[in-house]
């Protein structure tokens, strides 16, 4: 099985935008797909809630309670902000890769810099059984913040490998239980341009 966390120290970073897109990818091409929402607000359940039984299925769970069966393709994790000591090793240790969203904001890049350096030192990612990405989420081209945040993430001596775009895309997909993935080609082929990096990524061994 496959095991992908979406992960961040801060809430509303979009782990949720990344974790449904890559649900509904996988589910999309004919995969195995469970999505597991360990955050109490439960904004993927609520995503899976709203998405058509006429869509490729993906296997819902709540909390940690709840045991991914056997022949899951792929398990795609949700995590809840603010995890550190016991928890945030506890979710890592679910997981092979882990993708970091930041926002392009002074506020959420220096969070995310103090984030970053202790996740670097966690022993599962020094003994690589964890691989890191980061992803700047939100994004709008050629604004200040935007260099900013480039310059930031290229800084962190981790793959950067996209910037998913503050598209009304990703809105409409979270209203209808929908991927970018299974929406027209014509109308999401920016967006799917700038979320490939992600699944080359994670198709790659430098993710596992």
């Amino acid at each position: 099985m496959r095991s992908i966390l979406v992960l961040n120290s801060k809430g509303g970073s979009g782990k949720t935008t990344i974790a449904t897109n890559l649900a509904s990818f996988y589910a999309s091409i004919g995969k195995s797909v469970a999505l597991v929402d360990l955050d109490t607000q439960e904004s993927s359940i609520s995503w899976l809630r709203a998405r058509s039984s006429a869509k490729p299925p993906i296997i819902g769970i709540k909390g940690y309670g709840e045991r991914v069966k056997r022949g899951v393709d792929y398990k795609i994790i949700d995590a809840p902000a603010g995890l550190n000591g016991a928890a945030l090793t506890k979710v890592l240790n679910m997981a092979e890769s882990v993708i970091i969203p930041v926002l392009p904001s002074p506020i959420d890049m220096r969070a995310a810099s103090e984030f970053i350096k202790n996740i670097k030192k966690h022993s599962r990612v020094v003994k690589k059984k964890s691989k890191i990405a980061l992803v700047a989420n939100r994004g709008r081209d050629y604004t200040n913040i935007y260099w900013e945040l480039d310059d930031f993430l290229a800084s962190q001596k981790i793959p950067f490998l996209t910037m998913i775009r503050d598209s009304q895309n990703f809105i409409r997909c979270a209203e209808k239980g929908l991927g970018i993935y299974e929406m027209g080609p014509a109308m999401t082929e920016v967006d799917r341009e700038y979320f490939e990096p992600i699944i080359d990524w994670l198709n790659s061994k430098r993710s596992r």
